[in-house]
């Protein structure tokens, strides 16, 4: 087994008394989409930000690439090679599609001073935008205020920028929240074809659709209480009723 792009080691993050995380052990390998579950106030968003650098582990240690990353913050680590969707449709909705991806782009290399000004006169920056707006089938939109797209657009908008610097690793949270049922899968299938033309070698995913998790993650961790009570191939997983029931409460059934 090659070397682990992301892992954690006896993470545990508390908040005064409280204990959000505790020994959480992980691994995450190229090729691998490790969908991160489990019910409200399991620590899932905890987690998250320890693995993103937004918050600094109360004892253990996360590493990236071989390098210890704790705290070390979400934009410094999408320079290294992780990225997280910023959600910046919500934040700037009267900007374009281009202007969104390239908001996300420029955020994450450290030029967010020069932000929309770049974006006219870096032909570089143009290309970049272009090649993550097709890949997204998003093209055709790109002068068009984000703020007119479909919700469905727009999740994929918010996780185009975020891809836009070809990371190695990227994490989505739950991309397809707010999104009609039938639509889910059409936006999962688009965000895996990118990853794929993006050179992306290994997803996150925290998702509380759990047809989801078993359609798209080779791999499941589940969270309850802070601590980590599976780590399993995604068929293992769905096999172990007891765990399922303790994680997700009862399988659906499969419709697509």
């Amino acid at each position: 087994m090659s070397a682990p792009l992301l892992e954690a080691r006896g993470v545990g993050r508390r908040y005064g008394d409280y204990v959000a995380l505790q020994g959480v052990t992980l691994e995450v390998q190229p090729g691998e989409t490790v969908a991160i579950v489990g019910p409200n106030g399991a620590g899932k968003t905890t987690l998250v930000n320890v693995l993103t650098g937004l918050l600094r582990p109360s004892e253990g240690q996360v590493r990236f690439r071989g390098a210890d990353i704790a705290g070390i913050g979400p934009v410094r680590l999408a320079r290294w090679g992780m990225a997280r969707a910023f959600q910046l449709v919500q934040v700037f909705p009267e900007l374009t599609v281009a202007e969104t991806i390239a908001v996300g782009a420029l955020a994450q290399m450290g030029r967010g001073r020069r932000m929309l000004t770049s974006l006219g006169a870096d032909h570089q920056l143009q290309e970049l935008v272009r090649e993550t707006a097709v890949a997204f089938g998003l093209e055709n939109a790109l002068h068009r205020p984000a703020r007119e797209l479909s919700q469905g657009q727009k999740k994929l908008l918010d996780v185009a920028s975020a891809f836009a610097l070809r990371p190695a690793v990227i994490l989505l949270d739950e991309p397809t929240s707010g999104v009609a049922t039938a639509d889910k899968h059409g936006i999962m299938r688009t965000l895996m074809e990118a990853a794929r033309l993006a050179g992306v070698q290994a997803l996150l995913l925290v998702e509380h659709d759990i047809d989801l998790v078993e359609t798209y993650a080779s791999r499941v961790v589940g969270l309850r209480g802070g601590q980590m009570l599976a780590d399993l191939p995604v068929r293992d997983f769905f096999a172990d009723a007891e765990v399922t029931a303790a994680l997700v409460g009862r399988r659906p059934a499969k419709a697509h």
